[in-house]
């Protein structure tokens, strides 16, 4: 461990479920790095399961709001200000200002993972006083970074255009896993093995995702069970409407699980939906991890026609689209797909070839491009 680069990986969430960054430090030890994962811990958090890397949660005072971020910043700031470190990882733009700040000081290597445009997302766009606070802090810091990555094509081509610095795109693509053997079966999760299973997962179930539509669309989804695995803001009105519609029977809610287990239920869908809105600049150019999810679990798609999935979805063939976000609508295309086994078992199969072709053990080398190069500058 003496001969050991050390490196210290901030983020602003419990550290469960973010398997980004999980895959992160696992590619940091591969270069030869001690890693340490900082995150914070909630009220709600589960125990964090066994890691090859060191990891720490704060736990602090406040869970939201601007007193939130402001004594998580403090905190990061206090750690690596009195810890050893060679390279900071920030991950988005709620801890790159305490980063930036150390890596500075401690005259350390800084590399910026953005995982969204930070500043367009709907909890932003809607609250522009907020969202000038944060504008500045970005305009403040993104120009002098030298080491930048983020998560497609479209964002990257963006923030580079805005800021006249290079930005990489690492996708959010799985770890490459053959299907072998029933991992989950129906009967533990109390499932009819006749009923057509849908699910939406993730960690960001939130506004303008879809949600409580699909959840309205169920009354009249005659066969179909919609299993709701994560959590978000939208999960209280989701569960609002269910109570409403009297369709407890047909809708599952499923709280948060770590990410193995998460895909051991994600595979025995029959369909993945991801209905993201276009509400914002963020949600028009997003390219949600439940996409390579899906894939990777070997379960097509239903998805909205924003342009990074539907290149995707259209590359492979793995799924179909959807006119509009409208609870009919949904209705109307799932009981068409359910009734088309010719089409859904050629997307099933699409979609093993597309997981060999879309998956970190590929995407990885562009990460292990960029620690080389920090070192190097």
């Amino acid at each position: 461990m003496k001969n050991k680069k050390k490196a210290i990986v901030c983020v602003s969430n419990d550290l469960i479920t973010d398997n980004r960054v999980s895959k992160t430090c696992l590619v940091l030890e591969g270069q030869n790095y001690e890693v340490t994962l900082v995150g914070r811990k909630k009220k709600n958090s589960p125990p964090m399961n066994k890691k090859s890397f060191r990891w720490k949660r704060f736990k602090l005072p406040f869970e939201k709001g601007p007193l939130f971020y402001l004594s998580l910043n403090i905190r990061l700031l206090l750690f690596l200000f009195s810890s050893k470190v060679d390279l900071i990882y920030a991950n988005d733009l709620d801890t790159l200002a305490p980063c930036f700040l150390a890596a500075k000081i401690k005259k350390a290597k800084l590399i910026y993972d953005t995982h969204e445009l930070f500043t367009e997302v709907p909890e932003l766009t809607f609250r522009p006083r907020v969202q000038y606070i944060w504008l500045k802090i970005e305009a403040a810091i993104f120009p002098k970074l030298k080491h930048v990555i983020t998560v497609n094509n479209s964002i990257a081509k963006i923030y580079s255009q805005k800021y006249n610095i290079p930005v990489t795109a690492v996708r959010n693509v799985p770890e490459y896993h053959k299907l072998e053997g029933e991992l989950k079966t129906r009967k533990q999760l109390k499932l009819d093995i006749e009923d057509f299973i849908l699910i939406i997962q993730g960690s960001g179930l939130n506004i303008d995702r879809g949600i409580e539509e699909a959840v309205l669309a169920m009354k009249n989804c005659e066969g179909c069970i919609l299993l709701i695995v994560g959590d978000g803001d939208v999960i209280p009105k989701a569960k609002e409407i269910v109570a409403h519609n009297n369709i407890k029977q047909k809708v599952r809610f499923i709280s948060r699980r770590p990410y193995d287990e998460l895909m051991k239920i994600t595979r025995i869908a029959d369909l993945g939906l991801l209905l993201d809105k276009n509400s914002s600049l963020n949600q028009e150019l997003a390219l949600p991890n439940k996409l390579f999810d899906y894939i990777h679990a070997g379960i097509p798609i239903l998805s909205s026609a924003l342009p990074e999935i539907k290149k995707i979805i259209k590359k492979y063939e793995v799924g179909i689209f959807l006119s509009e976000t409208e609870p009919k609508i949904i209705q109307e295309t799932i009981l068409s797909y359910k009734a088309n086994h010719k089409l859904r078992n050629k997307h099933r199969k699409n979609c093993r070839l597309a997981a060999e072709k879309e998956n970190w053990g590929i995407e990885q080398q562009k990460l292990i491009d960029i620690i080389v190069a920090s070192e190097q500058n």
